[in-house]
C-alpha cells in the first residue's frame, strides 16, 4: 500500500503505485500516475497527469509540472523546477487573462536513473538521457546526452558520468567509471556502454 501523510493534498483521481509515499504538503494532482516506491517530499507538486516510473525521488518542494514524464530510478533534487509553457504570458495580446484553452502545455522528459541537482530548472521543451545528472543551479535550455554532467546557465555538458554519478576517468578509448568499473566508448551520439 502507498502512504499519504496527513497534509498532503493526492486527488482521487491520481494512481499511486505500492510502497510509494507523499509527504506533509505535496500536491499530486488529476489523473497523475506515480509508480512503485516513489517518494514526493513535503511541498512537492505533482502536475496533472505527470508520469512517473518506480523508484522515483522528488524531494521537498520541487515542482513537476505537465505533461512531464520521468523514467525509472529519477532524483529530483530541492526545489528543482520542470517548466512546461515555451512562451508564458498571463494575459493574452488583448489583455485578457488567459485560461487553460490559450496555451498549450511542453513537458520535460527524464530517462531512467538521472538526477537533477537542488534548484535545477528545466526549461521545456526538453529531454535529459538516462544516467545524466544536471548540477545544481543549472538552466537546462536544451536535451542532454545519455550520461552527461551539465552545469551552467545556461547548462554545458562539462564531464560524463556513469550510473554511480561519479564522474568518468578516460583510459585510451574508453570512459571508465572508477567506482563501478563500467566501460564507455564516446561516439558523435555521446557515450555508450561497452557490453562485455
Amino acid at each position: 500500500m502507498a502512504f499519504v501523510a496527513p497534509g498532503a493534498d493526492v486527488s482521487p483521481d491520481a494512481s499511486i503505485g505500492e510502497g510509494s509515499k507523499i509527504w506533509h504538503l505535496a500536491q499530486v494532482r488529476e489523473s497523475a500516475v506515480i509508480g512503485e516506491n516513489c517518494i514526493v517530499g513535503r511541498g512537492a507538486y505533482i502536475g496533472t497527469g505527470v508520469q512517473m516510473g518506480d523508484n522515483c525521488k522528488v524531494q521537498n518542494y520541487a515542482l513537476v509540472y505537465e505533461p512531464a514524464r520521468l523514467g525509472h530510478g529519477v532524483f529530483i533534487g530541492p526545489a528543482v523546477v520542470l517548466t512546461n509553457d515555451t512562451y508564458p504570458r498571463a494575459v493574452t495580446p488583448d489583455g485578457e487573462l488567459k485560461d487553460a484553452h490559450d496555451w498549450t502545455p511542453v513537458g520535460v522528459v527524464i530517462g531512467d536513473g538521472a538526477s537533477i541537482g537542488a534548484r535545477a530548472v528545466c526549461v521545456a521543451p526538453a529531454t535529459i538521457g538516462r544516467w545524466a545528472t544536471v548540477a545544481a543551479g543549472a538552466v537546462v535550455t536544451k536535451d542532454v546526452p545519455d550520461f552527461a554532467l551539465v552545469a551552467g546557465v545556461p547548462a554545458r555538458r562539462i564531464r560524463w558520468v556513469g550510473k554511480a554519478g561519479v564522474p568518468l576517468e578516460q583510459h585510451g578509448d574508453e570512459w571508465v567509471c572508477p567506482s563501478t568499473g563500467d566501460r564507455y566508448v564516446e561516439t558523435d551520439h555521446g557515450l555508450t556502454e561497452v557490453n562485455e
